[in-house]
């Protein structure tokens, strides 16, 4: 229930979605007699789109996620296994096309790759099912193991689980699926802006990592913010930011998390 309820919540509340959403209705307002409040709307959402593509709201919402966790450093101890979450592949246009085609989030893929010759006695493991709402016969995990295995990385010794549909459910089938042993470490590989979520939902299940972050969307600092030349890519990433943060707030509320913003 919670996936579901999440999803048409993601679909509503996406702030490009209910912009837009509040301007056509004030666009109908404005053909009754709640003329003005109609025009108040459709203006409104106006600025607020204006306001979202060409200012440095967007980076305010995405910098602090990306700096929450540091990447480790290069001399860090070797560890026992990495873990790589899913959402990087559209599995469904995969399967149907017979290839591999990566959505967003390439870092997710190919930062293991050298991450896995680096360590190449540590265990990999990715984790990632499908986020549609109505399932998919084709999974990610099943497009990564196609993609891995035509470069040559899997040789047999990576492991898929391919039965999660959200971040809570890759922390628990994951940490099922390996047993990890009290002392081991465990990176885990996702996205910067996605990892303060993620790291709070592994500790929650038991499973302690320690944070790789890959996928960084943003310079780290609100000073390098310069105009967009596409508003376009500042929707998308305030979407992402925007689902993170709300992310964070219910699966803190739902007690899939122990507190609302992970620190390392």
């Amino acid at each position: 229930m919670f996936f579901i309820v999440s999803k048409i919540a993601e679909f509503l509340a996406m702030p490009t979605h209910l912009l837009l959403f509040v301007g056509a209705m004030g666009v109908a307002l404005s053909f009754t007699r709640h003329r003005r409040a109609g025009s108040a709307l459709s203006g409104g959402a106006i600025v607020m789109l204006l306001i979202l593509g060409f200012s440095p709201l967007t980076a305010l919402l995405v910098v602090p996620l990306e700096a929450r966790f540091p990447a480790p450093p290069d001399d860090a101890p070797a560890p026992d296994g990495i873990i790589v979450l899913g959402g990087s592949v559209d599995e469904n246009l995969s399967g149907r096309r017979n290839t591999v085609t990566i959505a967003d989030a390439a870092e997710r893929l190919t930062a293991p790759i050298a991450l896995k010759r680096k360590y190449p006695n540590a265990r990999l493991v990715f984790t990632g099912g499908t986020a549609m709402l109505r399932g998919s016969q084709y999974t990610e995990a099943g497009t990564v193991r196609k993609f891995w295995g035509e470069i040559g990385l899997d040789q047999g010794d990576i492991l898929y689980e391919d039965k999660s549909r959200n971040t809570f459910e890759n922390a628990v089938f994951t940490r099922d699926l390996v047993q990890p042993k009290p002392g081991e470490r465990w990176l885990l590989v996702t996205s910067a802006m996605h990892m303060p979520r993620s790291v709070g939902i592994f500790r929650k299940a038991g499973f302690p990592v320690v944070a790789y972050p890959v996928d960084y969307r943003t310079a780290g600092d609100l000073a390098s913010w310069s105009l967009p030349r596409h508003a376009s890519k500042t929707f998308v990433l305030a979407e992402f930011a925007a689902h993170e943060w709300a992310g964070l707030v219910a699966y803190r509320l739902t007690g899939k998390t122990d507190t609302l913003f992970p620190a390392p």
